[in-house]
Order: C-alpha cells, then structure tokens, then sequence
C-alpha cells in the first residue's frame, strides 16, 4: 500500500476535491479490477473512455479516481483529482507506484517501423554475452533475464510495463531493451520512464488505420525522442530522411548511424550468403550469421548501442559474430532437395521489398524466388495492394493467401492486394485463400537453389479469424512440408 499524498507528488494535479490522508491499495486503469481502496485512473482509451466507468468503480469501493473531467455527483467518500491529461498521469504513477525502476535500469528503447524487434533483442542479448542480468520488452516475448514470458502486445501499458521493469530489478538486471511502438508512444504508455538511449531505425508507412497519416505516425515516433533526458543519448539513421526529424526538439546527446555515408557509427556490408554475412563496424571485420542489408542496419545500431553504453570495443566485435537470428526473423530452413524456404515477419510494403532485395543479392540469377504474401485484417487497407505489387516485381512467382483476416474476408482482402497488380505480373501470381495450401505449393513450385518466402507473420502461432485465434506457425508448416519433398 501506498498513501495517497504520496503519489500525487508523482504527478501534475490541477484539482483536488477530498482527502488526501489515505492508504491506497492498489493502483488501476481497469474498473473490473477495482477493490476497496483502489486508486482509479479513468483513461481515454482509443476505443473506451475510463471516465464511464466512474459511477461503477465508485460503488465497487475506489478511494480516489484521478480523471480529466469531474462527475456531476460527487461521493463524499472518495478523492477526485483532476488532471490534464490521465494517460500521462497513470505513467507516472505506475513508476512511482513500483518504485521508478527505469531509473535503476540502464533502459534502452528502439523505435521505427521495421527492426523493432531484432534490435531490441540483439541489444538484450548483446548485455547477456557481456555478462549482465537483462530484460527484455519485445513483441516476440519479454525476458526477466533468462526467464521468458509471453507479450500480448509491443509495449505494455504502463501498469504492466512497470511491474516488468520492477521484476527486471528485483531479478537483479541492470540493463533492459524494450520496443517503443508508435501506439505506445501516442497513448503515453512510457511516460514517467527514465531512459538511458533511444534508437530510431527507419520509417514507412504503417499503421494508417489507427494514425491516420504519414505525419501523425512520425509525429509519434518522434515524441519518443523529444521526452528523452539530456545525459541519454539518442541514436538515428543516417540513411533515413526522417532520421534527422528524430533529433530536431531532443535534449539528448546526438549520434547516427550508416550503411552509406560517414556517420558516427558505420557498418559495410562485404560478402553476403542466406547463413550470414561479412561485415565491417567503424573499419572492424566481423563474420554475423544475419542477411540482408535490412539486418545490417539492425547490426549496426547495436554496435553503435553498444558502444555508447561504455562497453570494450574488442568484447563488442567478438560478441557481435556470436549473435543468433531472433524466431520467426529471416529464418531459413532447407530441405534435402536443394530447396530454401525463409520466414520473415514482414508485413509492410517496406519491410517485404528489403527481405526480397536481400534473398536477390544472394540468389542472384541462378535461382527463383517464390514469395507468399497475404494482409492482415482490420488494418490499414492502403498497403494491401502495394504490398502485392512490391512482393510481385522483386519475385519470379508470387502466391497471395491469408494473414490473420481477423473480422473480415479473407478473399476480399486477397482481392484488395490484387488491386496493385498489372496484367503482366497476375501471369506470375496464383491466389489460394487457404494459408498452409498456400505454404505447401510454393515449395512445391521451387526447384533446386530456389529461395521460398513465407512473409507476414515470422514467430506468430496462430491465426486470427473472427476473433479466434487458432494454431498456426508458419515454421511449423514449412518444416513438414520441406521434409516430404
């Protein structure tokens, strides 16, 4: 328990009407969790607003509710703090309630439309391979040191996010990487955070269905830099044009990082092959087991991470070859036959033409590339047929099916990234609504030395079908059918 003056210091008030002379039992944004003694904070959710609830949580037992807007009853019981903004607030007090562990972590957070993933995790085993206790926020899974839980979402809200980060403490962590989504960073769900870095990695469209547009999802992505501490330091790409845009309202301490030009931090890709690449680090060889430039952009803002948390740049390079390919990342599996398949997360236009360029370097002319693609549902319905197009002009053959269609149909989303394609590339494109059929002929379509991409749902085990998640893992299927052929 905590009492309530108490954490109020944590936060901005702007009126308080009631006592504040009391112990709270527990802090919630959730009204069904509400008990006697429960500090209520009514937050305007994307698809809720927490100040309906007021009445319920009131008669459920809450000792105070922080709100933005008064109730016209008053109970004479409870303590009303009125603030200007309760997403912010309950940042705050979520910190203040576990302790503020950010601020006893070395807490780093990536941002960006691709590479979320893969960096945050490289970062997290890179304070592993150091010999560090670390934790870990990602969409794959969250890790209090070795110990591995599930994530339901890229970054918690704060309640969760803070108790996580409390544990990575306890746990004796000292460091932590977590993903910071545009979603997280516009509802405010890492204010109160206290961040050691930040790292930007690139930015295209995405999102769209929830911010609107291009401007908004980058207005997002950059409040994540403008709240960052002066002694952080913030990391971007130099090769991005909204690199720069990152940096313009930060306090922190400025680096880059660059594949092309002369930047703080500068990786060379040297020789490339599906198992790994030669690459170079501000002049330093070293072999990595990742592919593709997309993953050497990756590569290169941990080392740049790496090198701005003080660690020795010897230990860096050798840990740096040591690094494994996150689940369900550029995942290759053979069969005996000659035939690579390779699953990736890629699930926007971008994130598909850097996979497909990387597979091209590699293969060359020598093999085929046959990519299966589909579009989730209930998302932005603007990428679907660019989607389609990008994954048909870089691919020999191309095979639309499902992703997670989630509450619509599966074959009018199919038809929808249909849209994008020109007479010429639907001659090389077969649409099969069925994912695991879909799965199964394009391996059986690719010959010796052929790559087949699986694209859209990497480490994923289910699919979401009106509002079912059932199992499916696309490695899982890929394996099976890789090992009858």
């Amino acid at each position: 328990m905590k009492s309530l003056s108490d954490l109020l210091s944590a936060i901005t008030v702007e009126e308080i009407i009631g006592s504040e002379n009391k112990e709270i039992t527990s802090l919630e944004c959730d009204s069904r969790k509400i008990k006697l003694g429960s500090l209520f904070v009514a937050v305007r959710g994307y698809n809720v607003d927490g100040h309906k609830f007021i009445p319920l949580v009131t008669l459920a037992g809450a000792a105070a509710i922080v709100c933005e807007e008064l109730p016209e009853r008053l109970e004479s019981t409870v303590t009303y703090i009125r603030v200007a903004n309760t997403s912010v607030a309950l940042g705050y007090l979520a910190s203040h309630w576990w302790g503020n562990p950010s601020r006893k972590l070395r807490l780093v957070g990536v941002t960006g439309t691709n590479g979320k993933t893969t960096t945050a995790t490289l970062i997290y085993e890179m304070a592993r391979l150091m010999g560090y206790k670390a934790g870990l926020l990602s969409t794959v899974a969250n890790y209090i040191d070795d110990v591995r839980e599930p994530a339901t979402q890229t970054t918690p809200d704060p309640l969760s996010l803070n108790e996580l980060l409390h544990r990575m403490v306890v746990a004796g962590c000292t460091y932590a990487a977590m993903e910071v989504s545009s979603h997280a960073a516009h509802q405010h769900r890492i204010a109160g955070l206290t961040f050691t870095g930040g790292v930007f990695s690139n930015l295209t469209r995405d999102h769209m269905d929830y911010h609107g547009t291009v401007e908004a999802y980058l207005a997002a992505k950059k409040s994540f830099f403008d709240i960052l501490p002066k002694e952080a330091f913030a990391l971007t790409n130099a090769d991005d044009r909204n690199g720069d845009v990152m940096l313009q309202n930060t306090m922190a301490r400025k680096y880059n990082y660059s594949l092309r030009q002369h930047a703080d931090f500068m990786g060379r890709v040297i020789e490339s092959r599906l198992d790994g690449t030669l690459m170079s680090f501000n002049g330093h060889e070293v072999e990595v087991l990742f592919t593709g430039r997309f993953n050497a952009y990756n590569l290169t803002a941990v080392y740049g991470v790496a090198s701005l948390l003080g660690w020795d740049t010897e230990r860096i390079l050798v840990d740096m070859s040591r690094l494994v390919p996150v689940a369900g990342r550029f995942q290759t599996f053979r069969s005996s036959t000659g035939v690579t398949a390779v699953v990736d997360y890629a699930h926007t236009p971008d994130a598909v033409t850097n996979v497909l360029s990387a597979i091209r370097d590699v293969v060359g002319t020598q093999g085929k590339i046959i990519t299966v693609v589909g579009a989730g549902g209930n998302r932005d319905k603007g990428k679907r047929p660019i989607m389609a197009a990008e994954a048909a002009k870089a691919s020999d053959k191309v095979v639309l099916t499902s992703d997670n269609p989630r509450d619509e149909d599966p074959e009018e989303i199919i038809r929808e990234m249909e849209a994008g394609l020109t007479d010429e590339m639907r001659r090389c494109t077969l649409s099969i609504v069925d994912r695991r059929e879909a799965i199964r002929t394009a391996c059986h379509l690719a010959g010796p030395g052929d790559v087949v991409l699986i694209a859209g749902k990497g480490h994923e085990d289910y699919q979401e079908i009106k509002g079912v998640k059932h199992h499916f893992d696309d490695r899982e299927v890929v394996s099976e059918v890789l090992s009858q052929l």
